[in-house]
């Protein structure tokens, strides 16, 4: 089967996780008789150092005719760029936000897993973390406060900034469809994240949530206001299952959550219409900071390439691998520096790649 994948580079370390992610996906495809090709987009500051804005029309067809898009990350050093000294619609970001909505991809879908070689890394107490955790945090990605209308002005001779937070009926119930969904095949818990005591968009999430809830009588359902969801990631994150939120609360405590496995750099994410196509991508940014020199770590974006096989292409037994090549690199002792521990053995972005195909 030949699946043609659009890759996207990106900015940053971004071209140097693709490449051990595409080094993978091959070993995969040689293993398991399987053919991807790749069809190399621009996006971010390349895009704007090319063409001037950050997603050519072009560039975003060519991610439609894909069956799938992988990518590595986007934007430079907000403070130390030219990037920046533009609109906030010609940043590199705003590429990510075009591809979204233009691709349909409501559903971000963000795993955060505890390894127990990694546990030294977490940054929580023993106590706290206990056995580990393995949660899911299903992120609405193309409605809410980042797509709402926003304006900056003069009011009554002072400067007002105003963001406009927007969700109707439909788009919450296709993502909580997608969470529950998720759940079923999980533990079957869902944790609905609001902050309905203040936010009228808030009490609608919580309604329709619960509407849906009604279709799936085998999941439990919970809601949890935001502020203490950011308090209970850090005091049990055991607890979690799949967490459902909209987009700005799923952006931050998908980072948190990130960062209590250990390292940005384990995270995977995959961006999801209605159907099975997806855009998979590693939840950490372009790191312009360490970039080039061979020394990021590639694994949450070969994790990312392994949640492509599985939800896009159906391929449960070649995703089983590349997760499996991931465990087993990582119980003899390989580490990138983010997250190197004592007694382990220090490698780089090509040589853990090499050695996670090589597993395979």
């Amino acid at each position: 089967m030949n699946y043609n994948i659009a890759v996207i580079p990106g900015d940053g370390i971004g071209p140097e996780i693709i490449r051990e992610a595409k080094k993978v996906l091959d070993r995969v495809g040689n293993v398991y008789g399987h053919a991807f090709s790749y069809t190399e987009v621009l996006m971010g500051g390349v895009s704007i150092d090319a063409y001037g804005v950050p997603l050519t029309d072009e560039a975003l067809e060519t991610a439609k005719k894909s069956d799938s898009v992988l990518l590595g990350a986007v934007g430079g050093d907000v403070g130390n760029s030219r990037w920046y000294d533009v609109a906030p619609n010609l940043r590199p970001e705003a590429g990510l936000l075009a591809i979204r909505k233009g691709l349909n991809l409501f559903a971000n879908i963000r795993p955060a897993y505890l390894y127990e070689e990694l546990a030294q890394a977490c940054p929580l107490k023993k106590e706290i973390i206990g056995d580990g955790f393995d949660m899911v945090i299903m992120r609405e990605l193309t409605g809410g406060l980042y797509f709402g209308e926003r304006s900056t002005k003069e009011v009554d001779g002072v400067m007002t900034a105003v963001d406009t937070l927007t969700y109707n009926e439909n788009e919450i119930r296709r993502i909580a469809i997608k969470a529950f969904d998720i759940a079923m095949k999980r533990r079957k818990k869902v944790i609905s994240v609001d902050k309905a005591n203040v936010l009228d968009s808030s009490r609608l999430w919580r309604k329709v949530v619960e509407e849906v809830a009604k279709d799936y009588p085998e999941v439990t359902l919970k809601h949890m206001l935001v502020d203490n969801c950011a308090m209970q990631l850090v005091m049990n994150p055991g607890q979690f299952d799949v967490v459902l939120t909209e987009n700005m609360f799923g952006d931050i405590l998908s980072d948190e959550a990130s960062m209590i496995t250990g390292s940005i750099g384990m995270l995977s994410s995959a961006s999801m219409n209605e159907g099975k196509f997806g855009m998979y991508e590693p939840s950490h940014g372009s790191a312009p900071d360490i970039a080039g020199q061979n020394i990021a770590n590639p694994i949450a974006t070969i994790l990312s390439a392994a949640m492509m096989l599985r939800f896009s292409f159906d391929l449960d037994r070649e995703a089983d691998a590349v997760e499996a090549a991931v465990q087993k690199v990582l119980s003899e002792g390989f580490r990138t520096g983010d997250i190197m521990s004592e007694g382990c053995r220090k490698v780089s972005t090509s040589e853990m790649g090499d050695l996670i195909a090589e597993r395979i």
